[in-house]
Protein backbone atom coordinates (compact mmCIF):
# COMPACT_ATOMS: atom_id res chain seq x y z
CA UNK A 1 0.00 0.00 0.00
CA UNK A 2 1.22 3.77 -0.56
CA UNK A 3 2.14 5.90 2.25
CA UNK A 4 0.47 9.23 1.99
CA UNK A 5 1.68 11.83 4.31
CA UNK A 6 -1.12 13.27 6.61
CA UNK A 7 -2.50 15.94 5.41
CA UNK A 8 -3.57 17.50 9.42
CA UNK A 9 -0.03 18.50 10.11
CA UNK A 10 2.43 19.75 8.04
CA UNK A 11 5.73 18.01 10.46
CA UNK A 12 3.99 14.63 9.37
CA UNK A 13 5.52 15.19 5.71
CA UNK A 14 9.24 14.03 5.96
CA UNK A 15 11.57 16.57 3.96
CA UNK A 16 11.94 15.16 0.21
CA UNK A 17 14.34 16.51 -2.86
CA UNK A 18 12.27 18.27 -5.37
CA UNK A 19 12.29 15.89 -7.87
CA UNK A 20 10.87 13.29 -6.24
CA UNK A 21 7.86 15.73 -5.15
CA UNK A 22 7.15 16.81 -8.80
CA UNK A 23 7.36 12.50 -9.62
CA UNK A 24 4.65 12.18 -6.67
CA UNK A 25 2.46 14.68 -8.20
CA UNK A 26 2.59 13.55 -11.66
CA UNK A 27 1.87 9.78 -10.20
CA UNK A 28 -1.12 11.37 -7.92
CA UNK A 29 -1.97 13.05 -10.85
CA UNK A 30 -1.93 10.12 -13.43
CA UNK A 31 -3.74 8.15 -10.78
CA UNK A 32 -6.90 10.24 -10.00
CA UNK A 33 -7.31 10.60 -14.59
CA UNK A 34 -7.18 6.79 -14.56
CA UNK A 35 -8.71 5.60 -11.33
CA UNK A 36 -12.66 5.48 -10.96
CA UNK A 37 -13.54 7.59 -8.43
CA UNK A 38 -15.09 6.61 -5.10
CA UNK A 39 -19.37 7.42 -5.39
CA UNK A 40 -21.01 8.46 -2.55
CA UNK A 41 -24.40 6.99 -2.59
CA UNK A 42 -27.46 8.58 -2.10
CA UNK A 43 -29.66 7.81 1.19
CA UNK A 44 -33.19 7.15 1.55
CA UNK A 45 -33.66 10.55 2.28
CA UNK A 46 -32.76 11.94 -0.57
CA UNK A 47 -34.01 9.50 -2.94
CA UNK A 48 -37.29 9.68 -1.77
CA UNK A 49 -37.97 13.30 -0.38
CA UNK A 50 -41.76 14.01 0.65
CA UNK A 51 -42.29 9.92 0.36
CA UNK A 52 -39.98 9.35 2.98
CA UNK A 53 -40.84 11.83 5.56
CA UNK A 54 -44.73 10.70 5.00
CA UNK A 55 -43.28 7.28 6.01
CA UNK A 56 -41.31 8.77 9.61
CA UNK A 57 -43.18 10.81 10.43
CA UNK A 58 -46.56 9.12 10.05
CA UNK A 59 -44.83 6.10 11.44
CA UNK A 60 -45.81 3.57 9.07
CA UNK A 61 -43.19 1.10 11.07
CA UNK A 62 -42.87 0.99 14.99
CA UNK A 63 -39.39 0.70 14.01
CA UNK A 64 -38.13 3.74 11.81
CA UNK A 65 -34.72 1.66 10.91
CA UNK A 66 -37.02 -0.48 8.80
CA UNK A 67 -37.83 1.78 6.00
CA UNK A 68 -34.19 2.81 5.43
CA UNK A 69 -32.96 -0.69 5.15
CA UNK A 70 -35.74 -1.31 2.49
CA UNK A 71 -34.73 -2.01 -1.39
CA UNK A 72 -36.96 -0.08 -4.04
CA UNK A 73 -38.22 -2.72 -6.47
CA UNK A 74 -37.96 0.00 -9.12
CA UNK A 75 -36.60 3.85 -9.86
CA UNK A 76 -37.24 5.88 -7.01
CA UNK A 77 -38.10 8.38 -9.16
CA UNK A 78 -40.94 6.43 -10.25
CA UNK A 79 -42.17 5.47 -7.11
CA UNK A 80 -42.35 8.64 -5.76
CA UNK A 81 -44.42 10.06 -8.69
CA UNK A 82 -46.83 7.01 -8.05
CA UNK A 83 -46.63 8.39 -4.57
CA UNK A 84 -47.58 11.81 -5.10
CA UNK A 85 -50.58 10.66 -7.79
CA UNK A 86 -51.91 8.38 -5.57
CA UNK A 87 -51.45 9.72 -1.95
CA UNK A 88 -54.84 11.80 -2.58
CA UNK A 89 -56.95 9.34 -4.06
CA UNK A 90 -59.63 8.10 -1.52
CA UNK A 91 -58.83 5.44 0.66
CA UNK A 92 -54.97 5.51 0.20
CA UNK A 93 -53.27 3.54 2.36
CA UNK A 94 -49.37 4.87 3.04
CA UNK A 95 -48.38 1.16 4.74
CA UNK A 96 -49.48 -0.83 1.77
CA UNK A 97 -48.55 1.76 -0.84
CA UNK A 98 -44.59 1.33 0.98
CA UNK A 99 -45.81 -2.61 0.93
CA UNK A 100 -46.23 -2.82 -2.56
CA UNK A 101 -43.21 -0.40 -3.57
CA UNK A 102 -40.39 -2.16 -1.79
CA UNK A 103 -38.80 -5.44 -0.22
CA UNK A 104 -38.74 -4.94 3.32
CA UNK A 105 -35.81 -5.85 5.51
CA UNK A 106 -35.52 -9.19 7.12
CA UNK A 107 -34.11 -9.16 11.29
CA UNK A 108 -30.93 -10.85 10.98
CA UNK A 109 -30.93 -14.09 12.79
CA UNK A 110 -34.81 -14.46 13.72
CA UNK A 111 -35.17 -17.74 11.80
CA UNK A 112 -32.68 -19.13 14.08
CA UNK A 113 -33.60 -21.52 17.06
CA UNK A 114 -31.10 -22.14 19.96
CA UNK A 115 -30.15 -25.79 20.84
CA UNK A 116 -31.37 -26.57 24.51
CA UNK A 117 -28.68 -29.21 24.70
CA UNK A 118 -25.60 -26.81 23.98
CA UNK A 119 -23.36 -25.16 26.07
CA UNK A 120 -23.38 -21.49 26.00
CA UNK A 121 -19.73 -21.60 24.03
CA UNK A 122 -21.15 -24.29 21.81
CA UNK A 123 -23.90 -21.88 21.08
CA UNK A 124 -21.73 -18.67 20.45
CA UNK A 125 -19.57 -20.93 17.99
CA UNK A 126 -22.54 -22.13 16.18
CA UNK A 127 -24.12 -18.75 15.48
CA UNK A 128 -20.97 -16.58 14.12
CA UNK A 129 -22.04 -18.92 10.90
CA UNK A 130 -26.33 -17.19 11.33
CA UNK A 131 -24.62 -14.17 11.99
CA UNK A 132 -22.05 -14.11 9.31
CA UNK A 133 -23.03 -12.46 5.92
CA UNK A 134 -20.99 -13.19 2.65
CA UNK A 135 -19.59 -9.89 0.83
CA UNK A 136 -22.15 -7.75 0.24
CA UNK A 137 -22.88 -7.11 -3.68
CA UNK A 138 -23.73 -3.81 -4.60
CA UNK A 139 -27.59 -3.89 -4.59
CA UNK A 140 -29.65 -1.09 -6.96
CA UNK A 141 -31.65 1.33 -4.55
CA UNK A 142 -30.29 -0.23 -1.16
CA UNK A 143 -28.56 1.48 1.60
CA UNK A 144 -26.29 -1.09 1.82
CA UNK A 145 -22.70 -0.30 1.16
CA UNK A 146 -20.75 -3.28 -0.84
CA UNK A 147 -17.84 -5.21 1.01
CA UNK A 148 -15.83 -7.75 -0.65
CA UNK A 149 -15.11 -9.79 2.29
CA UNK A 150 -17.39 -11.99 4.46
CA UNK A 151 -18.44 -10.09 7.85
CA UNK A 152 -20.44 -10.62 11.03
CA UNK A 153 -23.45 -8.83 11.53
CA UNK A 154 -25.09 -7.82 15.48
CA UNK A 155 -28.12 -9.71 15.30
CA UNK A 156 -31.90 -8.26 15.45
CA UNK A 157 -32.63 -5.38 13.61
CA UNK A 158 -28.63 -4.55 13.31
CA UNK A 159 -27.81 -6.55 10.01
CA UNK A 160 -24.68 -4.51 8.54
CA UNK A 161 -21.14 -4.66 9.64
CA UNK A 162 -20.83 -1.89 12.82
CA UNK A 163 -17.73 -0.21 13.71
CA UNK A 164 -16.87 -0.16 17.18
CA UNK A 165 -19.33 -3.08 17.97
CA UNK A 166 -17.03 -5.56 15.58
CA UNK A 167 -13.71 -5.44 17.65
CA UNK A 168 -15.87 -6.90 20.61
CA UNK A 169 -17.15 -9.37 18.46
CA UNK A 170 -13.54 -10.01 16.87
CA UNK A 171 -12.58 -10.90 20.94
CA UNK A 172 -15.00 -13.71 20.71
CA UNK A 173 -13.76 -14.85 17.11
CA UNK A 174 -10.61 -15.22 18.08
CA UNK A 175 -11.53 -17.13 21.08
CA UNK A 176 -13.28 -19.54 18.83
CA UNK A 177 -10.78 -19.82 16.59
CA UNK A 178 -12.22 -17.63 13.82
CA UNK A 179 -9.50 -16.13 12.99
CA UNK A 180 -10.04 -16.25 8.49
CA UNK A 181 -13.26 -13.62 9.99
CA UNK A 182 -11.43 -11.50 12.08
CA UNK A 183 -9.04 -11.03 8.93
CA UNK A 184 -11.86 -10.59 6.20
CA UNK A 185 -13.44 -7.96 8.50
CA UNK A 186 -10.34 -5.62 8.72
CA UNK A 187 -9.87 -6.20 5.25
CA UNK A 188 -13.36 -4.69 4.84
CA UNK A 189 -12.72 -1.97 7.36
CA UNK A 190 -9.85 -0.80 5.30
CA UNK A 191 -11.34 -0.61 2.76
CA UNK A 192 -13.86 1.84 3.71
CA UNK A 193 -11.44 3.79 4.82
CA UNK A 194 -9.96 4.44 1.61
CA UNK A 195 -13.13 4.14 -0.25
CA UNK A 196 -14.97 6.80 2.01
CA UNK A 197 -11.83 8.32 4.13
CA UNK A 198 -13.34 6.81 7.14
CA UNK A 199 -15.44 4.12 8.55
CA UNK A 200 -18.84 4.98 9.02
CA UNK A 201 -21.21 3.92 11.69
CA UNK A 202 -22.04 0.85 9.74
CA UNK A 203 -22.13 0.21 5.90
CA UNK A 204 -25.13 1.93 5.11
CA UNK A 205 -25.71 4.91 2.69
CA UNK A 206 -27.61 6.90 6.04
CA UNK A 207 -24.05 6.37 8.41
CA UNK A 208 -21.92 8.06 5.71
CA UNK A 209 -21.66 11.16 7.88
CA UNK A 210 -20.27 9.93 11.03
CA UNK A 211 -18.22 7.59 12.51
CA UNK A 212 -18.24 5.37 15.57
CA UNK A 213 -15.30 4.97 18.32
CA UNK A 214 -12.10 4.22 16.70
CA UNK A 215 -10.94 0.82 17.05
CA UNK A 216 -9.84 -0.07 13.84
CA UNK A 217 -6.14 0.13 15.41
CA UNK A 218 -7.39 -2.20 18.20
CA UNK A 219 -7.95 -4.24 15.56
CA UNK A 220 -5.02 -4.54 13.83
CA UNK A 221 -3.42 -5.15 17.47
CA UNK A 222 -5.49 -8.03 17.33
CA UNK A 223 -5.10 -9.75 14.23
CA UNK A 224 -1.30 -8.42 14.56
CA UNK A 225 -1.03 -11.20 18.27
CA UNK A 226 -1.82 -13.82 15.68
CA UNK A 227 -0.28 -13.13 12.03
CA UNK A 228 2.72 -10.55 13.81
CA UNK A 229 4.15 -7.53 13.01
CA UNK A 230 3.05 -7.91 9.24
CA UNK A 231 -0.46 -6.41 9.88
CA UNK A 232 0.90 -3.15 10.92
CA UNK A 233 2.27 -2.96 7.64
CA UNK A 234 -0.68 -4.50 5.43
CA UNK A 235 -2.89 -1.82 6.80
CA UNK A 236 -0.62 1.22 7.30
CA UNK A 237 -2.19 3.22 4.77
CA UNK A 238 -5.61 2.73 6.20
CA UNK A 239 -4.50 3.47 9.91
CA UNK A 240 -2.89 6.69 8.06
CA UNK A 241 -6.61 7.25 6.48
CA UNK A 242 -8.28 6.73 10.08
CA UNK A 243 -5.64 9.02 11.32
CA UNK A 244 -6.26 11.86 9.22
CA UNK A 245 -10.13 12.07 9.24
CA UNK A 246 -10.52 12.12 13.40
CA UNK A 247 -7.91 15.27 13.00
CA UNK A 248 -8.80 16.81 10.12
CA UNK A 249 -8.32 20.84 10.90
CA UNK A 250 -6.06 20.46 13.59
CA UNK A 251 -3.22 23.07 12.09
CA UNK A 252 -6.36 25.27 11.49
CA UNK A 253 -7.55 25.53 15.30
CA UNK A 254 -6.06 28.76 17.25
CA UNK A 255 -7.83 31.07 20.04
CA UNK A 256 -10.42 32.36 17.31
CA UNK A 257 -11.14 28.83 16.37
CA UNK A 258 -10.94 26.48 18.90
CA UNK A 259 -13.36 23.50 17.34
CA UNK A 260 -13.52 21.80 13.94
CA UNK A 261 -15.36 18.96 12.78
CA UNK A 262 -13.57 16.26 15.23
CA UNK A 263 -10.82 18.38 16.66
CA UNK A 264 -10.40 20.75 19.68
CA UNK A 265 -7.93 23.12 20.76
CA UNK A 266 -7.27 23.38 24.90
CA UNK A 267 -6.38 26.21 26.32
CA UNK A 268 -2.93 25.67 26.35
CA UNK A 269 -2.60 25.01 22.44
CA UNK A 270 -2.70 20.83 22.95
CA UNK A 271 -4.98 18.68 20.60
CA UNK A 272 -7.73 16.37 21.58
CA UNK A 273 -11.09 15.34 20.17
CA UNK A 274 -14.51 15.04 20.50
CA UNK A 275 -17.18 13.68 18.52
CA UNK A 276 -19.26 15.09 15.57
CA UNK A 277 -21.40 14.15 12.31
CA UNK A 278 -21.10 16.28 8.96
CA UNK A 279 -24.84 16.83 9.25
CA UNK A 280 -27.52 19.02 10.66
CA UNK A 281 -30.48 17.08 10.26
CA UNK A 282 -32.67 14.35 12.13
CA UNK A 283 -30.77 11.15 11.62
CA UNK A 284 -32.57 9.11 8.34
CA UNK A 285 -32.77 6.10 10.78
CA UNK A 286 -34.04 7.78 13.41
CA UNK A 287 -36.35 10.21 12.08
CA UNK A 288 -39.48 10.81 13.66
CA UNK A 289 -37.27 10.32 17.57
CA UNK A 290 -35.14 13.22 16.62
CA UNK A 291 -37.80 15.70 15.26
CA UNK A 292 -39.68 15.41 18.82
CA UNK A 293 -36.84 15.92 20.41
CA UNK A 294 -36.35 18.83 18.49
CA UNK A 295 -40.11 19.83 19.21
CA UNK A 296 -38.72 19.62 23.13
CA UNK A 297 -36.29 21.25 23.05
CA UNK A 298 -36.06 25.13 23.08
CA UNK A 299 -33.35 25.18 20.84
CA UNK A 300 -32.21 25.48 17.12
CA UNK A 301 -33.60 22.29 15.73
CA UNK A 302 -30.28 22.19 13.65
CA UNK A 303 -28.00 22.16 16.75
CA UNK A 304 -30.18 19.22 18.13
CA UNK A 305 -29.93 17.15 15.35
CA UNK A 306 -25.98 17.55 15.15
CA UNK A 307 -25.31 16.65 18.90
CA UNK A 308 -27.87 13.52 18.40
CA UNK A 309 -25.60 12.60 15.95
CA UNK A 310 -22.36 12.96 17.36
CA UNK A 311 -23.90 10.53 20.41
CA UNK A 312 -24.50 8.28 17.85
CA UNK A 313 -21.14 8.57 16.45
CA UNK A 314 -19.67 7.79 20.16
CA UNK A 315 -22.19 4.77 20.33
CA UNK A 316 -23.25 5.98 23.29
CA UNK A 317 -27.11 6.75 21.94
CA UNK A 318 -28.16 7.90 24.46
CA UNK A 319 -26.82 8.58 27.73
CA UNK A 320 -26.80 11.53 30.67
CA UNK A 321 -23.03 11.36 29.94
CA UNK A 322 -23.96 13.71 26.69
CA UNK A 323 -27.04 16.03 28.41
CA UNK A 324 -26.66 19.71 29.99
CA UNK A 325 -29.16 18.46 33.05
CA UNK A 326 -27.53 15.22 33.14
CA UNK A 327 -31.72 14.19 32.87
CA UNK A 328 -33.04 15.07 29.63
CA UNK A 329 -32.39 14.47 25.90
CA UNK A 330 -33.68 17.47 24.73
CA UNK A 331 -30.77 19.44 26.66
CA UNK A 332 -27.89 17.18 24.80
CA UNK A 333 -24.46 19.32 24.23
CA UNK A 334 -22.19 16.23 23.11
CA UNK A 335 -19.98 18.37 20.72
CA UNK A 336 -19.26 20.54 23.47
CA UNK A 337 -17.86 17.61 25.31
CA UNK A 338 -13.89 16.13 24.58
CA UNK A 339 -14.58 12.65 25.64
CA UNK A 340 -11.78 10.56 28.14
CA UNK A 341 -12.70 7.55 25.97
CA UNK A 342 -12.28 9.00 22.71
CA UNK A 343 -9.18 10.21 23.30
CA UNK A 344 -7.85 6.75 24.52
CA UNK A 345 -8.58 5.50 21.35
CA UNK A 346 -7.01 8.38 19.48
CA UNK A 347 -3.63 7.49 21.80
CA UNK A 348 -3.81 4.02 20.62
CA UNK A 349 -3.83 4.65 17.22
CA UNK A 350 -1.20 6.82 17.50
CA UNK A 351 0.93 4.50 19.48
CA UNK A 352 -0.12 1.76 16.63
CA UNK A 353 0.75 4.55 13.82
CA UNK A 354 4.07 4.28 15.45
CA UNK A 355 4.41 0.95 15.22
CA UNK A 356 3.00 0.37 12.17
CA UNK A 357 6.08 2.71 10.40
CA UNK A 358 9.12 0.29 12.14
CA UNK A 359 10.94 0.93 9.07
CA UNK A 360 11.04 4.52 9.13
CA UNK A 361 12.04 5.30 12.75
CA UNK A 362 11.64 9.69 12.15
CA UNK A 363 8.21 9.04 11.34
CA UNK A 364 7.76 6.39 14.42
CA UNK A 365 9.08 9.09 16.88
CA UNK A 366 6.64 11.74 15.13
CA UNK A 367 3.58 9.61 16.72
CA UNK A 368 4.76 8.65 19.69
CA UNK A 369 5.38 12.64 19.99
CA UNK A 370 1.82 12.89 19.81
CA UNK A 371 0.88 10.21 21.89
CA UNK A 372 2.80 11.59 24.85
CA UNK A 373 1.05 15.24 23.89
CA UNK A 374 -2.04 13.73 23.93
CA UNK A 375 -0.98 11.56 27.03
CA UNK A 376 -0.44 15.00 29.10
CA UNK A 377 -3.35 16.94 27.35
CA UNK A 378 -5.32 13.94 29.18
CA UNK A 379 -3.44 13.85 32.61
CA UNK A 380 -4.19 17.53 32.42
CA UNK A 381 -7.51 18.08 31.61
CA UNK A 382 -10.00 14.66 31.91
CA UNK A 383 -8.07 13.60 35.22
CA UNK A 384 -10.65 15.42 37.35
CA UNK A 385 -8.82 15.13 40.96
CA UNK A 386 -12.15 16.54 42.57
CA UNK A 387 -13.17 13.13 41.74
CA UNK A 388 -9.99 10.83 41.74
CA UNK A 389 -11.38 9.77 38.44
CA UNK A 390 -11.35 10.30 34.48
CA UNK A 391 -14.12 12.90 33.26
CA UNK A 392 -15.02 14.01 30.24
CA UNK A 393 -14.33 18.23 29.34
CA UNK A 394 -16.59 20.69 28.96
CA UNK A 395 -14.25 22.73 25.87
CA UNK A 396 -16.87 25.79 26.28
CA UNK A 397 -17.06 25.97 29.89
CA UNK A 398 -13.16 25.07 30.64
CA UNK A 399 -13.91 22.73 33.29
CA UNK A 400 -14.30 19.36 34.19
CA UNK A 401 -17.42 17.05 34.47
CA UNK A 402 -18.61 15.70 37.83
CA UNK A 403 -20.29 12.47 35.96
CA UNK A 404 -18.36 9.14 36.77
CA UNK A 405 -19.41 7.04 33.84
CA UNK A 406 -17.74 3.67 32.67
CA UNK A 407 -15.45 5.38 30.63
CA UNK A 408 -13.41 6.63 33.04
CA UNK A 409 -11.53 3.21 32.93
CA UNK A 410 -10.42 3.73 29.08
CA UNK A 411 -7.31 5.24 30.40
CA UNK A 412 -6.42 1.85 31.96
CA UNK A 413 -7.68 -0.04 29.50
CA UNK A 414 -4.89 1.84 26.93
CA UNK A 415 -2.19 2.10 29.32
CA UNK A 416 -1.90 6.07 30.22
CA UNK A 417 -3.10 6.69 33.40
CA UNK A 418 -0.35 6.45 36.05
CA UNK A 419 -0.67 3.92 39.01
CA UNK A 420 -2.51 6.05 41.46
CA UNK A 421 -4.72 7.45 38.83
CA UNK A 422 -5.64 3.48 38.47
CA UNK A 423 -6.70 3.10 41.95
CA UNK A 424 -8.66 6.03 41.63
CA UNK A 425 -10.31 4.54 38.98
CA UNK A 426 -10.41 1.55 40.45
CA UNK A 427 -12.11 3.00 43.51
CA UNK A 428 -14.95 4.87 41.54
CA UNK A 429 -15.54 1.79 40.12
CA UNK A 430 -15.90 -0.30 42.97
CA UNK A 431 -18.02 2.57 44.94
CA UNK A 432 -19.91 4.21 42.58
CA UNK A 433 -20.62 1.64 39.34
CA UNK A 434 -20.48 -1.84 40.40
CA UNK A 435 -23.40 -3.55 40.58
CA UNK A 436 -25.05 -6.72 41.37
CA UNK A 437 -24.29 -8.39 38.41
CA UNK A 438 -22.11 -6.08 36.51
CA UNK A 439 -20.72 -2.52 36.15
CA UNK A 440 -23.47 0.33 35.28
CA UNK A 441 -22.71 2.56 32.19
CA UNK A 442 -23.66 5.47 34.54
CA UNK A 443 -25.26 5.88 37.96
CA UNK A 444 -28.47 8.19 36.46
CA UNK A 445 -31.47 6.26 35.82
CA UNK A 446 -33.34 8.43 33.18
CA UNK A 447 -34.38 5.61 30.61
CA UNK A 448 -31.75 6.24 28.20
CA UNK A 449 -29.97 3.00 27.31
CA UNK A 450 -26.66 4.22 28.08
CA UNK A 451 -27.81 4.80 31.74
CA UNK A 452 -28.54 2.74 34.76
CA UNK A 453 -29.20 -0.01 35.45
CA UNK A 454 -27.80 -1.32 32.13
CA UNK A 455 -24.80 -3.12 31.51
CA UNK A 456 -23.25 -3.28 28.41
CA UNK A 457 -20.42 -5.95 26.92
CA UNK A 458 -17.81 -3.65 25.72
CA UNK A 459 -17.67 -1.77 28.76
CA UNK A 460 -17.41 -4.98 30.61
CA UNK A 461 -14.62 -6.08 28.98
CA UNK A 462 -12.69 -2.27 28.92
CA UNK A 463 -13.33 -2.56 33.05
CA UNK A 464 -12.01 -5.63 33.03
CA UNK A 465 -8.58 -5.44 31.10
CA UNK A 466 -8.33 -2.04 32.19
CA UNK A 467 -7.91 -3.19 35.98
CA UNK A 468 -6.10 -6.43 35.03
CA UNK A 469 -3.46 -4.31 33.04
CA UNK A 470 -3.22 -2.37 36.63
CA UNK A 471 -2.41 -5.38 38.28
CA UNK A 472 -5.95 -5.10 39.93
CA UNK A 473 -7.00 -8.65 39.72
CA UNK A 474 -9.28 -9.34 42.33
CA UNK A 475 -11.66 -6.61 41.18
CA UNK A 476 -11.70 -7.48 37.91
CA UNK A 477 -11.74 -11.41 38.78
CA UNK A 478 -15.18 -9.87 40.72
CA UNK A 479 -16.98 -8.22 38.00
CA UNK A 480 -15.83 -10.84 34.92
CA UNK A 481 -17.69 -13.85 37.38
CA UNK A 482 -21.02 -11.70 38.73
CA UNK A 483 -21.24 -9.96 34.36
CA UNK A 484 -20.89 -13.94 33.20
CA UNK A 485 -23.01 -15.32 35.64
CA UNK A 486 -25.39 -13.16 34.40
CA UNK A 487 -24.93 -13.80 31.16
CA UNK A 488 -25.35 -17.50 31.73
CA UNK A 489 -28.48 -17.46 33.46
CA UNK A 490 -30.55 -15.09 31.23
CA UNK A 491 -28.75 -17.97 28.31
CA UNK A 492 -30.22 -20.84 30.70
CA UNK A 493 -33.74 -18.93 30.95
CA UNK A 494 -34.41 -17.85 27.22
CA UNK A 495 -31.28 -19.87 25.19
CA UNK A 496 -30.55 -16.16 23.80
CA UNK A 497 -27.61 -13.55 24.79
CA UNK A 498 -29.03 -10.22 24.41
CA UNK A 499 -27.49 -6.78 23.43
CA UNK A 500 -27.77 -5.03 26.78
CA UNK A 501 -28.45 -6.43 30.43
CA UNK A 502 -30.04 -5.03 33.80
CA UNK A 503 -27.01 -5.55 36.16
CA UNK A 504 -29.08 -4.00 39.11
CA UNK A 505 -31.79 -6.65 39.47
CA UNK A 506 -30.64 -9.20 37.36
CA UNK A 507 -33.58 -9.41 35.42
CA UNK A 508 -31.93 -9.67 31.90
CA UNK A 509 -35.05 -7.39 30.28
CA UNK A 510 -32.72 -4.02 30.28
CA UNK A 511 -34.60 -1.57 28.74
CA UNK A 512 -34.43 2.35 27.72
CA UNK A 513 -33.56 3.44 24.03
CA UNK A 514 -35.40 3.97 20.78
CA UNK A 515 -35.99 0.29 20.43
CA UNK A 516 -36.73 -3.10 21.79
CA UNK A 517 -34.31 -5.52 23.22
CA UNK A 518 -32.53 -7.16 20.49
CA UNK A 519 -31.41 -10.60 20.34
CA UNK A 520 -28.45 -12.29 18.59
CA UNK A 521 -25.94 -11.07 19.52
CA UNK A 522 -22.32 -9.60 17.88
CA UNK A 523 -20.51 -7.63 21.00
CA UNK A 524 -22.15 -9.98 24.10
CA UNK A 525 -21.33 -13.22 22.30
CA UNK A 526 -17.51 -12.10 21.57
CA UNK A 527 -16.91 -10.56 25.12
CA UNK A 528 -18.14 -13.57 26.86
CA UNK A 529 -16.29 -16.23 24.94
CA UNK A 530 -13.77 -14.54 25.43
CA UNK A 531 -14.27 -14.33 29.39
CA UNK A 532 -14.95 -17.81 29.31
CA UNK A 533 -11.94 -18.29 27.34
CA UNK A 534 -9.95 -16.77 30.42
CA UNK A 535 -11.86 -17.93 32.98
CA UNK A 536 -12.75 -21.33 32.04
CA UNK A 537 -14.15 -22.34 35.70
CA UNK A 538 -17.22 -19.70 34.54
Amino acid sequence: MKLIPSRTDKSLARPRPPLFIVSCVLALLAACATAPQPKVPATPSQLYGELFEAVQTQRVFPDSKTFVDAVAKREPAEIVAAYRKERSTPGFDLHAFVKREFDLPVAAGAEYRSDPGENVTQHIDHLWSVLTRDPAVEIEYSSRLPLPQRYVVPGGRFNEMYYWDSYFTMLGLQASGRHDLVRSMCDNFALLIERYGHIPNGNRSYYLSRSQPPFFAAMVELLAAHEGDAAYARYRNALLLEYEFWMDGSERLNAGMPAHRRVVRMPDGSILNRYWDDRATPREESYAEDVATAQASRRPAEEVYRNLRAAAESGWDFSSRWFADGKTLATIRTVDLVPVDLNGLLYSLEQVLARAHADSPARAEEFRARAGDRQAAIHKYLWNSQVAAFTDYSWRENRAGAQVTAAAVAPLFFGIATDEQARGVATAVKGQLLAAHGVLTTTHATGQQWDAPNGWAPLQWMVIEGLRRYHNEPLANEIATRWVKQNLAVYKATGKLVEKYDVVTGGGAAGGGEYPLQDGFGWTNGVLRALLERYPAQ
